[in-house]
């Protein structure tokens, strides 16, 4: 197995393929490019991003290239199937809650107060995302008047897959994971053999250098989505970057970190993200609403909840649900 790692997307990146080594070579050349390309597209921390052009287009149409659209597309069917929990229409409570600019400069240093930019009344309340309007004849999108999107981790998910789709044409089995969510096409060999399968360190939300349990899948997607990660400081409390679309603020919930195992990089990162929102009240319920879905959740104390298919992912022993 040949590896590369960097940054981008504010995060790290982790290239893993077997093959041919050239072919590796180029193949890892092609996904950077890809990588570049697609936060380039996607961010919201550029004014001339395409995601950017969209928000300022509100109340107007926008013709879309294909890769917004098609991620746009994607983004009303996880929000209707999330009932609402995954909502792109977040930008303005992001930006309240002091996550305003890239997060490696939130964070650096974490423990430097944010200034408020709350105002009388709380936050405003979440647009709604169902109010967004798509011409597919077109690959046209129009936004409410006001509204402004945050794509940041579906666009994440969205990147790691078709990056590993790309890489995957010049490898035997690859797999790209970006700061959470992991997708791989093709299985690693095992002693020579074929029939090996990803193993995936499952880390204590409380201590990220504790394992608590070893997840082991074969091609798809796996999204890890913690409240312990991305935090700051802001009028002497404490903020992170999940925002429960119900309040307007950072989510409460029992559980610290839920990992979500699909076919879909997309959906994984939405349902992990929105079954932590949603907790043990409502985590079966919306769970059960996208086929193929398993997840772990960790609790306060370190124990281990998940679906009755989540078994099956975990190494004998390690690990209990």
């Amino acid at each position: 197995m040949e590896y590369e790692e960097f940054r981008a997307m504010n995060t790290a990146i982790v290239l893993a393929a077997e093959g041919d080594p050239p072919a590796l070579a180029r193949g890892f050349a092609a996904a950077r490019e890809h990588i570049a390309a697609s936060e380039a597209r996607f961010t919201r921390f550029s004014p001339e991003s395409e995601l950017s052009q969209l928000n300022r287009s509100a109340g107007g149409w926008f013709m879309a290239s294909d890769e917004l659209f098609a991620l746009l597309w994607q983004a009303r069917a996880l929000n209707e199937a999330t009932e609402g929990l995954f909502n792109p229409a977040v930008l303005e409570v992001l930006e309240l809650a002091g996550y305003d600019r890239s997060l490696d400069t939130v964070l650096a240093p974490f423990d430097r107060l944010r200034p408020g930019r709350g105002r009388p009344g709380g936050p405003p309340p979440v647009g709604d995302f169902r109010a967004v309007e798509f011409d597919q004849a077109r690959r046209a999108v129009r936004l409410p008047p006001g509204m402004r999107l945050d794509l940041g981790g579906i666009a994440k998910g969205w990147i790691a897959e078709q990056t590993a789709r790309r890489l995957a044409a010049y490898s035997e089995a690859c797999a790209v994971s970006a700061g959470g969510d992991l997708y791989a096409v093709g299985v690693p060999r095992r002693d020579g053999d074929a029939g090996g399968a990803w193993q995936i360190a499952l880390a204590d939300p409380r201590d990220d250098e504790q394992t608590l349990a070893v997840v082991r899948t074969g091609p798809g997607a796996v999204a890890t989505s913690s409240q312990m990660k991305r935090r700051w400081r802001q009028d002497g409390h404490e903020r992170h970057h999940l925002i429960d679309p119900r309040t307007g603020l950072p989510a409460q919930s029992e559980w610290l970190s839920v990992t979500a195992i699909a076919p879909e990089a997309a959906a994984a990162e939405v349902f992990a993200k929105a079954l932590l929102i949603a907790g043990p009240a409502g985590a079966e319920r919306i769970a059960g609403r996208c086929e193929g879905l398993a997840f772990i959740a960790v609790d306060r104390e370190g124990l281990l909840w998940g679906s009755a298919n989540a078994k099956g992912y975990l190494d004998h022993g390690i690990g209990t649900i």
